[in-house]
């Protein structure tokens, strides 16, 4: 399966597409998450999404983590029917090869159902399995050919010639869509930053534990290389600011990877990319003006986690968090994050994780996602066993079983970190090059802009509940 955000003239886009070359284009378990992904993207930022089916239906031998449950393949043809009935978001099908069982509910639940003319197959049971059913012989194409669902069956709309005049039908269905309406910003002409992109990889550190000034990065992703920073001097290890994308104004949230001194009385040195009482207080100021102000939100995620120790809780700083997570959560404003380097503890959730519903997830090649590092993990299991070892003035190598267990927990630390793992997850919407983060940020929030609405939860359903009826003597 196929996942792709791009724009038909000019008009941003979801394409759901069938890799025919592996297994057929099956549904595995981990296909339905990333169906379920996109549709949800047309959803919440209101954008047509288009179905190129080309399917053998579900993999039998995986249909247990297919089939069933409340987030498996039916839940693919409710959000069907939401967009058809309810949401007004366009659906355009091609079938241009199998579609078979009930995978030919998501192109006849769609707004335009086209079918390539002797290419493609649609029905609810193939000729083997009618024979096995009912003894009766029928080929494919008089079963649920692309002319059978055009001119007899009615099912179908539109017969095309091949896959390439299908592609073109679909596209000349969406250039008559009307104009798409859009979230209320003041946009300006974009202006390039001044630097240029491709200076990103010599700015960041190879080695995760290196600091770098996330100035130098935010100058090669915003227009003009410029950001009105708020608080400027106030928790600098959190860089809060407003600033223009492509044209379209946004606010910053991005973790300063260098120590920085605070301002004040006995003031102490902070670390990079961690989150202190003043910074969650700052974020959670900041978000709330975005909020009221209706800008866009854009997360830059260094993050290790929130502070620890006893000055940190003795400043409040889990009420401070939750300030900062909670001020987030209900941001009314779409929300994109691009996570360059860590994505750790509370500091992920706390910079706009998955969880909270960004409209977008995406992440740098380097990105790593977890609870902790593996070298905080390994004291945290293995504490009191190093303590005694050093205690006993013995080296770690000479404890061969202690060392072994030291090791494999590195190491899946290290394999489970990965940006790899996360996209292969479901956790990242998508794998980004450095250089190109400006051009899909801006294709993101160009996205994200079209739904005039709250961003609030997967996507949202217009109405809402009827108001509650006080009970009457009757």
């Amino acid at each position: 399966m196929v996942t792709v955000l791009g724009r038909v003239h000019g008009r941003e886009t979801v394409v759901v597409a069938n890799d025919a070359t592996v297994k057929s284009g099956s549904w595995w378990p981990e296909t339905i998450t990333k169906i379920l992904r996109a549709q949800e993207i047309a959803m919440r930022c209101r954008v047509p999404i288009v179905y190129l089916v080309d399917s053998a239906g579900v993999n039998l031998p995986f249909q247990d983590g297919v089939f069933p449950g409340q987030y498996g393949a039916a839940r693919i043809f409710h959000y069907n029917s939401i967009m058809r009935r309810v949401l007004r978001v366009p659906q355009f099908a091609a079938v241009m090869g199998q579609c078979v069982a009930g995978g030919a509910y998501l192109p006849a639940l769609s707004d335009v159902l086209i079918m390539t003319r002797g290419t493609s197959f649609m029905g609810l049971g193939g000729p083997k399995l009618v024979f096995g059913a009912l003894r009766e012989t029928i080929d494919g194409e008089t079963l649920g050919g692309a002319t059978t669902h055009n001119a007899i069956s009615g099912v179908a709309h539109y017969e095309a010639d091949d896959d390439a005049d299908a592609l073109a039908r679909i596209r000349d269905l969406i250039s008559r869509l009307p104009p798409a309406v859009s979230w209320p910003v003041t946009r300006r002409g974009p202006r390039p930053p001044r630097f240029e992109a491709e200076e990103i990889y010599g700015l960041v550190p190879e080695r995760h534990t290196d600091g770098y000034d996330m100035h130098d990065v935010l100058a090669r992703l915003l227009d003009a290389s410029e950001i009105d920073e708020f608080q400027r001097d106030f928790a600098p290890e959190l860089i809060t600011g407003h600033a223009y994308l492509d044209g379209v104004p946004i606010g910053v949230l991005a973790n300063q990877r260098l120590p920085v001194r605070g301002r004040g009385r006995g003031a102490r040195l902070r670390l990079g990319g961690v989150l202190y009482t003043e910074s969650a207080r700052k974020a959670a100021e900041f978000v709330d003006l975005c909020d009221r102000h209706g800008t866009p939100l854009v997360y830059i995620q260094d993050v290790t986690g929130f502070m620890v120790g006893g000055e940190a809780e003795h400043s409040g700083i889990i009420r401070a968090g939750a300030g900062m997570v909670e001020a987030m959560a209900t941001a009314r404003v779409p929300k994109l994050t691009m996570t360059i380097g860590h994505a750790s503890g509370a500091g992920y959730y706390a910079m706009a994780a998955q969880g909270f519903d960004p409209d977008f997830m995406f992440s740098w090649p380097n990105g790593r996602m977890g609870v902790m590092e593996g070298a905080s993990a390994v004291q945290a299991l293995f504490g009191d066993e190093l303590g005694a070892l050093q205690a006993a003035g013995k080296t770690l190598a000479q404890e061969p079983d202690l060392a072994a267990r030291v090791e494999a927990t590195l190491a899946g630390y290290e394999e489970n970190l990965s940006a790899i793992a996360a996209a292969a997850r479901g956790f990242v919407d998508a794998i980004v090059a450095p250089h190109e983060t400006r051009a899909v940020l801006s294709l993101a929030l160009g996205a994200a802009l079209r739904n005039p609405g709250p961003h609030l939860g997967n996507f949202q359903i217009p109405g809402g509940p009827p108001p509650a009826v006080a009970p009457t003597d009757a």
